[in-house]
C-alpha cells in the first residue's frame, strides 16, 4: 500500500499507543518511544516493522508514541493508520490480520 496522505491512530492513554504514518522518500523512517523502550524496545519496533511489511508498506515515515500497548494493540493502531493515509478505512476492510 502507499502511504498518500498523514494519518494517526490511537491515544496517549495507558496502555495505548499512537501511530502517525505520513509519505516517505524511500524505505520505513521509524521513530519510537515508549514508557518500556529499555524492556520491549525490540519487540515494539519488529511488531511495526513486521505489520508494515505484511501491508505491503515500502516507504513511509511512522512515528509510535508508546504507553506500555500490548503487541496486538500496536498490530491493530499500526494497521488503521495505513488504511486511514490510503483512505481505504471507510471501505468493506476485514480487520484484524485478514488484511493483505
Amino acid at each position: 500500500m502507499e502511504i498518500m496522505k498523514p494519518a494517526a491512530a490511537g491515544t496517549l492513554e495507558s496502555s495505548d499507543a499512537q501511530v502517525t504514518v505520513e509519505p516517505g522518500e524511500g524505505g520505513i523512517a521509524l521513530s519510537l518511544s515508549s514508557s518500556v523502550m529499555n524492556q520491549y524496545g525490540r519487540q515494539i519496533r519488529a511488531t511495526v516493522l513486521e505489520t508494515l511489511e505484511r501491508l505491503e508498506v515500502s516507504s513511509a515515515r511512522v512515528t509510535v508514541v508508546d504507553r506500555g500497548a500490548l503487541d496486538c494493540t500496536l498490530r491493530a493502531r499500526v494497521e488503521c493508520a495505513v488504511l486511514r493515509s490510503c483512505g481505504k478505512s471507510a471501505e468493506n476492510v476485514p480487520w484484524g490480520g485478514a488484511v493483505r
